[in-house]
Parts: C-alpha cells; sequence; structure tokens
C-alpha cells in the first residue's frame, strides 16, 4: 500500500501541476494520474521516474517558443493540452510492460519498456524541435521536401532531435534502474544502444505511418493539408489513410515497434 500512496501522491502533485499550466486536459489528467499510480505500484521508481522523465522533458519543450510553432501545430490532431487519448497512446503500452514486469519478473521487460518510452520522447522531441528547423522537411518516403508541418516530413534537426531524446531515456534509465539491476541490459553502453536504436526506429515509424497510414485531410478554407477533420471552422474533406489510423494509434504502434526493436537487440545480445 506505500507504493500505492507514493505512486498516487507522485502522480497528483505532477499532473495536477501539469493541469494547472495548461499542459493536460482534465481528462488527460485523470489519465496521467492512473498511469503514474499504476506505474509506481509496480514497477517503483525505475520504471516511475523514466515515465516523469518523458512527461516532463516533453512538457516543457511543448512550451518551449510554442508561438513561433503555433501556425504548425493548428494542424495537428493533437498539440497542447494533453488529453486522455495522447497520455494513454504514450504510456500505455509501458504500463503493460511494467505490470508484465510485476507478474513474470525478467530484465527482457525493462529493454522493451525503454525503447517504448525512448520512442514517445524521441518522436516528442523531433516534433517539438524539428519544427523549429530553417530547412524544409524531406518526406520520408519520396525523399522531396515538403511544406513545414506535413505528416512523414523530416529535417536534420528533427533527426538530431530524436537521437537525443531516446538518449535522454538511456541516461534516465540508467540512472534510476542501474543500481537496482546490474548486469543484464543495465550499463549506460547497453542502455544507450537500446534508447537510441529503440527511439529512432520507433520515430521513423510514426513518420512513415504518419505519411502513409494515418487518416489526413484537407481544409476546404486554407488549402492545407492537416491531421484532423475540422480546420478553419469548417469540416475538412478525407484525402487518404485509414480513418482509425489517428495520431493516438500512430503513437502507439510506433511505440510497440520501438520497444520491439530494443528487445530484439537485447535477446541478440544476451
Amino acid at each position: 500500500m506505500l507504493e500505492v500512496v507514493i505512486g498516487l501522491v507522485g502522480s497528483l502533485v505532477i499532473a495536477g501541476a501539469a493541469y494547472m499550466k495548461r499542459s493536460l486536459t482534465l481528462s488527460g489528467m485523470v489519465a496521467a494520474v492512473i498511469l503514474g499510480t499504476l506505474m509506481y505500484a509496480a514497477g517503483s521508481l525505475a520504471w516511475f521516474g523514466t515515465l516523469i522523465a518523458f512527461f516532463l522533458s516533453s512538457t516543457l519543450l511543448s512550451k518551449w517558443k510554442s508561438r513561433k510553432k503555433a501556425a504548425l501545430e493548428s494542424g495537428y490532431a493533437k498539440s497542447g493540452r494533453r488529453d486522455a487519448g495522447q497520455v494513454l497512446a504514450n504510456g500505455g503500452l509501458g504500463l503493460v510492460l511494467c505490470l508484465g514486469n510485476a507478474i513474470t519478473p525478467h530484465p527482457a521487460w525493462w529493454a522493451a519498456f525503454v525503447g517504448v518510452m525512448a520512442t514517445v520522447n524521441a518522436d516528442t522531441w523531433a516534433t517539438e524541435i524539428g519544427g523549429l528547423s530553417r530547412t524544409l522537411p524531406r518526406s520520408i518516403v519520396s525523399g522531396r521536401t515538403v511544406p513545414a508541418g506535413t505528416s512523414g516530413g523530416i529535417t536534420p534537426l528533427g533527426f538530431a532531435a530524436s537521437c537525443a531524446g531516446g538518449l535522454f531515456i538511456s541516461a534516465v534509465a540508467w540512472a534510476l534502474r542501474a543500481p537496482a539491476a546490474p548486469g543484464y541490459a543495465s550499463t549506460a553502453a547497453a542502455l544507450a544502444l537500446l534508447g537510441l536504436a529503440g527511439g529512432l526506429a520507433g520515430s521513423l515509424a510514426d513518420s512513415w505511418l504518419g505519411a502513409v497510414l494515418q487518416a489526413m485531410y484537407r481544409c476546404q478554407v486554407c488549402g492545407r493539408e492537416i491531421e484532423k477533420n475540422r480546420h478553419c471552422g469548417t469540416v475538412a474533406v478525407s484525402i487518404r489513410g485509414a480513418a482509425f489510423m489517428t495520431n493516438d494509434a500512430v503513437n502507439m504502434i510506433s511505440s510497440l515497434i520501438g520497444g520491439a526493436v530494443s528487445l530484439a537487440i537485447t535477446l541478440a545480445i544476451y
């Protein structure tokens, strides 16, 4: 019960502050509290702390130079305040892995978790920092230049930010987990590899899914290609992708890919 209380109090403080700062909607705050409480109760500080490191870094980056990124974000399906769907898309799979480790302990759960969290962090950093790039992005599918904010567009700055985001999670994971889990996937070098490879693979998968399969629309007023079905105060026209492949679905699938890559590397090495 002590772990539940600590997780609940910690989650309430962090999620409550985020709600007050308008980084979370009410549903997002509730989801974050539930997610954080269960994560700490089942996995203690290492799992909970890694999740919080992602949340805090991504929240701070979303506020950084937000006015410059406002025009690009107007076409995103999810931006600004995170709702419950976005919270669960970014942290839900991590919670499943944490619970799996609690039920049947094995270091492989932790390796996959690092890949999942590295993916969501790498993708967020790539979006938030890459959106400030002075060079036009190139499509991950065709390699041609595309307008800034286009789903599936990649810039050198965004790519570098993605790598940094994955390595950041590796550093946090090592700092919180290494003393308690010597050996298997706990050294700084091993975790750096997992965070970099898993985060980069998952982030690129997110870009590819966004460019090819995600539901996309065109605004009937300004003509922009956007991720949501309303823009400029009117209904947008569907132009490609599957209706069920929302931004949250893309995030969930890409994090699964990032976790699978980190797990595969770990099993190959160890």
